[in-house]
């Protein structure tokens, strides 16, 4: 696994998953529940991981959508 993204802001994470999947990327969220406990103060941003084979296009994705 890859990680292409790291972010605190909910919205974001949701729009970049949504990102990967519409260009049939699967993708597995890291870390969201340690933000949960630390009560999303932001202390542990989360992390968006691909598997290492669609780890190059999943960053050409983000980075196309001028999230990268």
């Amino acid at each position: 696994m890859h990680v292409v993204a790291t972010t605190n802001d909910p919205v974001r994470l949701s729009f970049l998953v949504a990102l990967l999947k519409d260009a049939g990327i699967a993708s597995v969220l890291l870390d969201d529940h340690i933000s949960a406990v630390e009560g999303s103060i932001g202390a542990f941003p989360r992390r968006i991981a691909v598997a290492e084979e669609h780890a190059s296009r999943a960053r050409a994705v983000l980075r196309e959508a001028g999230e990268a």
